[in-house]
């Protein structure tokens, strides 16, 4: 299967931080790979409801959750791209991710099945200098990914709050060079990776 990258933009803000530094990462996939780019804020997504219990699940009759829905499917790699907002992914990432939840049970969409083996990948800016600040967001990410059964590519995490300040942490950008090109483990809940 082709590789066919689809980057979540979760950043309320257009050309942020955190796009700038997943552009950089982007430049470095081979030319073969497809990539889909798609900005949530342009793309709002309605509330999600948990209608699980309420009987069968119908197929998304909203555009934007029909066409993330599709353009995930398509996806060897999905790269969500999110700012730190208070500590974990932006509001408007949050529920793409919720959105998942109801995926996994559209009729015809194997959304679970379809997903497991293909690869999560995060792409982060944060005002911090201490990058532990983001666990929140990396463990979002990486818990997700375990439960969809997914490979987790980790998270490239850049220093910034003006715009365009990324574009001087040189050890994000240096970072950006090589982070698609590494192997993307199976991902595994904390208490899985206990005794390694």
């Amino acid at each position: 299967m082709t590789r066919r990258f689809l980057f979540v933009l979760g950043s309320a803000r257009t050309d942020g931080n955190t796009e700038l530094l997943a552009r950089r990462a982007a430049e470095q996939l081979p030319p073969d790979v497809e990539q889909q780019w798609i900005r949530l804020a342009e793309h709002p997504l309605p509330d999600f409801v948990d209608v699980r219990h309420d009987g069968p699940v119908q197929a998304p009759t909203d555009d934007n959750v029909q066409r993330l829905l599709d353009a995930t499917l398509a996806a060897t790699d999905v790269v969500i791209a999110s700012p730190v907002y208070w500590y974990s992914v932006s509001g408007l990432t949050k529920r793409y991710l919720d959105h998942w939840s109801g995926w996994l049970r559209v009729p015809g969409a194997d959304f679970r099945a379809t997903m497991a083996g293909r690869t999560l990948w995060g792409v982060s800016v944060l005002a911090e200098e201490e990058e532990v600040v983001a666990d929140p967001l990396v463990g979002t990410l990486n818990n997700s990914a375990a439960y969809m059964k997914m490979r987790f590519g980790g998270v490239l995490l850049g220093n910034g709050s003006a715009p365009g300040d990324v574009l001087k942490d040189t050890r994000a950008l240096a970072r950006a060079k090589t982070f698609f090109a590494r192997d993307a483990a199976l991902a595994r809940f904390p208490h899985e990776r206990t005794g390694d």
